[in-house]
């Protein structure tokens, strides 16, 4: 499990941003925290892989937060959420090492596109070993946008579709065909393709093909 600490000045949008991670597999919620001292605290007394981290606090600001942090040689990861879109603010985080930014207000779908692209992101380094230009590419790319929310879909797509296509690729064991996925998604074949290399396009699915003994290859689809 990745350990998130949660850190915002307002107690109850930090109760519902921890409600939200909770949400998304693989992660959970270590604490709250609502001032940079608490913050401090948090990570001294808890294992914590990943701060969810608001800009404004009573004591300080997110940004003086990491600073320290740094300064200090702590590596924590950080992925901004905050209301503070002044671009001197997005550009000093990216100087400090914040590994995404997300403004408030957002939606759950948004916060799960940071949370997955991240997850993809410690997946990649725990391989290890060297890495070609087109590996250190992915590893830029992975903590991009990595949901499909209505925002980034084409016209004509539907969030909700992309979301039944993700989940049942996400809770695959082992890679499926476009029919496999148009029956656990109780869509049609056709819609299921459509989503599907919509997905693979983006760089959230990876194709991979099965050759028979006859006819041609069958295109089998996984999560990246």
């Amino acid at each position: 499990m990745i350990n998130v600490v949660v850190v915002d000045d307002d107690v109850h949008v930090a109760k519902i941003n921890a409600a939200y991670v909770g949400k998304v597999p693989g992660f959970q919620v270590s604490c709250l925290a609502h001032t940079t001292a608490q913050a401090h605290e948090a990570l001294r007394t808890h294992a914590v892989d990943l701060i969810l981290l608001d800009h404004y606090l009573p004591d300080g600001t997110g940004l003086q937060l990491v600073g320290s942090l740094r300064s200090r040689g702590i590596p924590t990861d950080v992925i901004m959420v905050t209301a503070a879109r002044d671009i001197a603010t997005v550009q000093a985080a990216m100087r400090y090492g914040a590994l995404q930014y997300l403004v408030k207000p957002f939606t759950f779908a948004g916060l799960r596109s940071k949370l997955e692209g991240y997850a993809a992101l410690r997946r990649t380094f725990e391989d290890g070993g060297q890495a070609e230009q087109s590996e250190v590419d992915r590893i830029f790319g992975a903590l991009g946008s990595a949901g499909a929310g209505a925002t980034e879909l084409p016209k004509g797509h539907s969030a909700a579709t992309a979301d039944r296509v993700r989940s049942v690729l996400r809770a695959a064991d082992a890679p499926l065909s476009a029919q496999d996925v148009a029956v656990r998604a109780e869509i049609s074949r056709q819609t299921a393709q459509r989503y599907l290399k919509l997905l693979e396009r983006a760089g959230h699915v990876r194709l991979t093909l099965r050759y028979g003994e006859t006819g041609r290859p069958e295109h089998r689809y996984a999560w990246a």
